[in-house]
């Protein structure tokens, strides 16, 4: 069920699809919407969880406000949604910023979180290749079309979007590997093998999490949950499900860890 709900006094777009098991929050990229995650992997993930997700202020059908756009208000944002939408803790799934506002949200209100997927995330603004978004290219005009589509703002706002977004972009998130080691949730960090976030930060973040597991899909972009929605929905649904941290034969990383 979709519907407008007040979020910290805004009107936000909330899709609840119901479902067996645990709440799992999705949580769609910038400049983007939940269409996307709901469409590709929601599929794959509601025969198991509660799916929930919601567009962000400025985002898909959730009006946007005069404030500039920040990782943290996003992050209070999400937080508004775990209290009084699902109404407690939950599994979250993010995709690009989406994936950064699970982690602020872990450090923030830790007793909110269950286990987390983040999906082609920089806990830096650094952790990225060099690159400028034209807004004539082939991606940037998906981008708008999706906006225009659905944005209670008219098209006229998509410049503004546009811009606020990418001040953000260049200049957050600021997290450092000292602040991702306080995360001690299991975590699954999941990566394309030619993603716009370098591999060495994206194994950096990996490496911080006390908790993490890492997966490096081959042949994949940072448009990995829209190339290949079965295999990330199955990581995902694995990772959720285990019982426990990984047992292995040979363990390294964790040696002397429960299970290993």
């Amino acid at each position: 069920m979709a519907e407008l709900t007040d979020v910290d006094g805004h009107p936000t777009w909330v899709e609840d699809r119901g479902g067996p098991g645990e709440p799992l929050l999705l949580l769609h990229g910038g400049l983007s919407n939940s269409d996307d995650l709901l469409r590709s992997i929601g599929p794959g993930l509601s025969d198991r969880f509660r799916v929930v997700a919601f567009d962000r202020r400025g985002h898909g059908y959730t009006a946007d406000t005069d404030a500039e756009f920040h990782y943290a208000d996003m992050a209070t944002e999400t937080i508004r949604v775990l209290e009084d939408v699902i109404g407690g803790p939950a599994h979250l799934v993010g995709w690009s910023d989406g994936g950064i506002v699970a982690l602020l949200v872990a450090l923030r209100r830790p007793e909110l979180v269950q286990k987390l997927v983040v999906i082609g995330t920089n806990y830096h603004y650094n952790g990225t290749v060099p690159f400028e978004m034209d807004p004539q290219s082939p991606i940037a005009q998906e981008l708008g079309k999706a906006y225009i589509e659905r944005s209670p703002d008219g098209p006229e706002h998509l410049d503004v979007v546009f811009g606020k977004s990418v001040a953000m972009f260049t200049t957050e998130p600021t997290l450092t590997t000292t602040d991702i080691a306080q995360i001690t949730q299991p975590a699954l960090v999941v990566v394309g093998d030619d993603d716009v976030v370098t591999l060495p930060h994206t194994v950096s973040l990996y490496e911080a999490l006390p908790e993490g597991q890492l997966a490096v899909v081959p042949g994949a972009s940072h448009g990995l949950p829209l190339e290949q929605p079965d295999l990330l929905a199955g990581l995902i649904v694995n990772f959720l499900t285990a019982d426990g941290p990984p047992r292995t034969f040979i363990p390294v990383r964790r040696a002397g860890k429960t299970g290993a």
